[in-house]
């Protein structure tokens, strides 16, 4: 019997929530820090909106992703700040159907 797999709403849940695991994995933070932050951004996040553990969950765990990374120095905040910027624009200026990218 194998054991049950995660099952996400969306392919970038399941990307964000792999990522983690995996710079987890790897040892650039600690699981417990990681809860310690994520329980933090959930709290401040749900103080704004009702939290119904879709999208804003995961945006959550984005936000508490991205905080991580750039406390510890392995990302640029302004360059993520960018980055999001570009992919915004693709996606607006990006016809349906199509595949998103940025240039």
């Amino acid at each position: 019997m194998t054991a049950p797999q995660p099952r996400f709403e969306a392919p970038w849940h399941a990307r964000v929530f792999a990522l983690t695991v995996a710079l987890n994995e790897a040892g650039h933070f600690a699981w417990v820090d990681w809860a310690e932050a994520f329980g933090a951004t959930l709290k401040a996040h749900g103080q704004v909106a009702a939290l119904d553990g879709g999208d804003d969950y995961f945006y959550a765990w984005l936000d508490t992703l991205e905080h991580l990374l750039t406390r510890s120095g392995m990302a640029d905040a302004e360059a993520i700040r960018t980055m999001v910027a570009r992919w915004r624009a693709a996606y607006r200026d990006t016809p349906h159907g199509m595949p998103v990218t940025i240039s």
